[in-house]
């Protein structure tokens, strides 16, 4: 099954700075999650989370070294093709249960230390909140429901496996949520009554934008404000006061192979020191 046909001529969006809540009332937002709501523009951070988490470091390893191949695929070729591949090799074979676990307990504290300011006030101020993503609902319905207030996630569905509860790495149709699909969704999910606002960030989402009432675009921004974890609807995963970026986590994950290659020149240039030190003072002592 294929999405109808894009229209041509894209209609632009003023940006969410130019959204005034306080001339007119909105009742009701779609918005995207990734370079919207959240700060980062990328999803893959959190893909290497739940790789790890859920499945193995072997996994996440796999994943790693398959990111230049996606990256190429999603530029080159087709975002739904890559966003297959992505789903595909961070899920496969993996229990049901534990990815629920780790988008439970180990996402939504990484997903909270990224949340935008201006987005989110938006988005909060509204009484009925669905997020529409490319990204797995079973991978940010709890974040989005329980900590952005949301009512409902709009995504990509990954195929089950009944008799093993593992998930199979496919998705289920229509496939990865993007583009005309997104669409579909929003206005399946609102019916006659489409939402006041749309935000997003990219033109995959003006598909979706271009059906809501009014539509803003969230431009990407380094030094964009970021909402405090402990404004967010729920700070049950906050009680130690960890918080931390993913991609730090990423960052830590690619040294970890050198890390291990690095170790026997570090042994031996330890033990070489020491044993001169040794020397040193035996010769001292005589």
């Amino acid at each position: 099954m294929l999405p109808p046909e894009p229209e041509h001529g894209r209609k632009t969006f003023p940006l969410i700075s130019e959204c005034d809540l306080s001339s007119v009332s909105h009742n009701s937002i779609a918005a995207d999650l990734d370079g919207t709501l959240l700060k980062g523009t990328l999803s893959f951070p959190y893909y290497i989370l739940v790789a790890i988490d859920a499945g193995s470091l072997l996994r996440g390893l796999i994943l790693l070294m398959s990111l230049p191949i996606i990256s190429v695929i999603y530029i080159f070729v087709s975002e739904h093709i890559a966003g297959k591949m992505l789903i595909f090799i961070t899920f496969a074979g993996i229990k049901i249960r534990n990815i629920e676990a780790a988008s439970r307990t180990v996402l939504p504290r990484f997903y909270a230390a990224d949340v935008r300011r201006d987005s989110f006030e938006v988005f909060n101020s509204c009484q009925k909140k669905v997020i529409v993503t490319a990204n797995p609902i079973v991978m940010v319905n709890t974040f989005s429901t329980e900590f952005l207030g949301a009512e409902k996630v709009i995504g990509t569905e990954i195929e089950v496996d009944q008799r093993t509860k593992r998930a199979t790495g496919f998705v289920v149709e229509p496939g990865v949520l993007i583009g005309e699909w997104k669409k579909l969704a929003v206005m399946k999910e609102f019916g006659d009554d489409l939402p006041d606002i749309g935000i997003g960030d990219r033109k995959s989402d003006h598909d979706f934008m271009s059906v809501c009432k009014e539509g803003y675009m969230v431009p990407k921004d380094h030094f964009a404000s970021l909402v405090s974890p402990q404004c967010l609807r729920s700070q049950s995963i906050f009680q130690d006061g960890y918080l931390e970026r993913p991609s730090s986590y990423v960052v830590d994950y690619i040294w970890l192979p050198l890390r291990f290659l690095l170790y026997p020149f570090r042994a031996y240039i330890n033990l070489t020191l020491i044993e001169g030190i040794l020397k040193c003072a035996y010769r001292q002592m005589w």
